[in-house]
């Protein structure tokens, strides 16, 4: 059996557990929050470490990334250096094979981008591989990552704006506190309207869905959302807040989606738990294990 476990900066009452069986291979996943406490995620790893096949890392993103370079957050070093057996992860590796994917199959199966789509994504530094597919998928897309990481009234058009703002600000951003820029702990839970009107304008909500629940407005009528891990609870906040459909980037798990970081975890455990993949081998895993995108229509 495979162990894979995911830590998190994330509140504790989105813990989850599952075993399944994929592609043969009996594995056991599990996810623990720490409700924002560091010293408490740097003993659960030092704790699991050597111990289980592969360790996530939720909650902090490890980079940011600027289309043609990357910036390293110096809180997540700190935290992932505490293992030194297993290997650990946050995800990035995954997630633009994964949402990129994810993005070609609602072409090919759905009528989601048969017409032109206005889309605001809340955080493009960390999710340039959706950023990429939208723009190819013909998208007039909004990129919030001044808008809802700085509150800065700074919407971006472009990849190229995206580019020079990353040059610009990444270097800064990587070396402060990363509470500051996004909801860990009990703020997970809250929401605080920003920036109403790009939510309201735009017809699909994607991005990181912290950002997207902290964030968004009281009603979101007719919206389609699409965003990564979300548990039952999260499900029935959308509905209630009128949104027409949700797809989730990751598969549904026993009743809820675990973070990218969790699911890259789990392809190198499959893999034989020796470190980070290429990009060619996580695209023939997903290819292999079937992954697709859970859709679910809310009203």
């Amino acid at each position: 059996m495979k162990h894979i476990v995911g830590v998190s900066l994330g509140s504790s009452q989105r813990d989850h557990a599952v075993t399944m069986n994929l592609g043969g291979t009996e594995c056991r996943i599990e996810r623990f929050g720490t409700d924002g406490d560091v010293k408490r995620i740097i003993s659960l790893i030092e704790e699991y470490d050597g111990k289980v096949d592969a360790l996530g890392l939720g909650g902090i993103d490890l980079y940011i990334y600027a289309v043609d370079r990357r910036y390293e957050f110096r809180d997540a070093r700190k935290i992932v250096q505490r293992a030194k057996k297993t290997p650990i992860v946050d995800g990035s590796g995954v997630k633009h094979v994964l949402e990129r994917r994810v993005i070609e199959y609602l072409q090919a199966h759905t009528d989601i981008f048969k017409e032109r789509r206005k889309v605001l994504l809340t955080s493009a530094m960390d999710r340039l591989g959706m950023a990429q597919a939208l723009y190819k998928a013909g998208c007039d897309v909004t990129l919030g990552d001044f808008l809802f990481v700085l509150n800065w009234p700074l919407p971006l058009k472009t990849l190229k704006s995206l580019a020079l703002a990353a040059r610009m600000i990444g270097p800064i951003i990587v070396r402060l506190p990363f509470s500051m820029l996004y909801p860990t702990g009990e703020r997970q839970g809250e929401n605080k309207p920003r920036q109403v009107k790009y939510f309201l304008e735009n017809d699909i909500i994607a991005g990181d869905f912290h950002f997207i629940r902290q964030y968004m407005p009281l009603e979101l009528p007719g919206k389609i959302i699409i965003t990564n891990t979300v548990t039952k609870d999260d499900i029935g906040f959308l509905k209630e807040r009128g949104v027409k459909t949700l797809i989730t980037t990751t598969p549904e798990m026993e009743g809820r989606s675990f973070g990218t970081n969790i699911l890259e975890a789990l392809l190198i455990a499959l893999a034989g738990g020796k470190g980070e993949l290429s990009r060619e081998q996580y695209d023939q895993m997903l290819a292999d294990l079937n992954f697709t995108p859970r859709i679910v229509e809310l009203q």
